[in-house]
């Protein structure tokens, strides 16, 4: 071996070592029910399991959004008793929950709301959300909203906004300006996903809706969907093309 091989070959050990380290501290949580990693400075990435009869047991993708002391949570854990696990993680980290959000009206959006209002969290959701979960027997988001609104975490503003149907009818996306970080929950796939659970789908809809969040948010650095490995933009052309074929 030459030595110009010797130390191309002492590089790519140096970064394989230099990645798994920073995959190591990218996991700031793991139990076998719930892990948080982190995403940025200021934004976390929760995922906890649901059991499907349809999937088998499916790992679901939440946001946490961290600035000031203060914590907005995009989707529940998959049930209030890892709802309850991530809040006393939240706990350890000195951080007040100032609001829950559900992206849309299925269980692993909403399946651990109670574990958030009995610790006196308020809820958001779109009004549709609000008006699909009532009569069942579950907890309903506390306050709706119809296009878009803002929330605030510390001194930066989150938006919640519905650009239109597409897994749902009420799905909406969660932007954090800030960082450029969006949550787009179960209406954005990741890269290789198939179409999913369609029961309550809208797929004629779904690749315009996807479409307008591109015109409307061009630069975002991080899509967080609600299954599967986060990315960028690519996820959104990648839904797109998904449900255009």
């Amino acid at each position: 071996m030459s030595n110009m091989q010797k130390n191309l070959f002492s590089l790519l050990i140096a970064l394989l070592v230099l990645s798994c380290k920073t995959t190591e501290k990218q996991m700031a949580y793991k139990t076998d029910s719930l892990e948080i990693g982190t995403l940025t400075e200021h934004t976390y990435l929760h995922t906890s399991f649901l059991e499907t009869e349809s999937f088998g047991r499916v790992a679901c993708n939440g946001m946490i959004v961290v600035n000031n002391g203060e914590a907005i949570v995009f989707d529940t854990p998959s049930n209030n008793i890892v709802s309850k696990e991530l809040m006393d993680w939240l706990d350890t980290q000195n951080v007040i929950v100032k609001a829950v959000v559900a992206t849309h009206f299925h269980d692993d959006c909403v399946g651990g709301l109670k574990t958030f209002h009995q610790r006196g969290v308020p809820s958001y959701a779109h009004q549709e959300t609000i008006r699909l979960l009532a009569g069942n027997e579950t907890e309903i988001p506390q306050n709706g909203f119809t296009d878009i609104t803002e929330l605030r975490v510390g001194n930066k503003k989150v938006i919640l906004e519905f650009m239109g149907a597409g897994h749902t009818n009420d799905n909406i996306i969660g932007f954090f300006p800030s960082e450029k970080i969006m949550f787009g929950g179960c209406l954005i796939k990741s890269i290789g996903a198939g179409k999913g659970n369609l029961e309550d789908a809208n797929v004629m809809e779904w690749p315009k809706t996807v479409s307008k969040i591109k015109s409307k948010y061009p630069n975002t650095s991080i899509i967080v969907p609600g299954h599967g490995n986060y990315g960028d933009g690519e996820l959104l052309d990648y839904t797109i093309t998904l449900f255009k074929g």
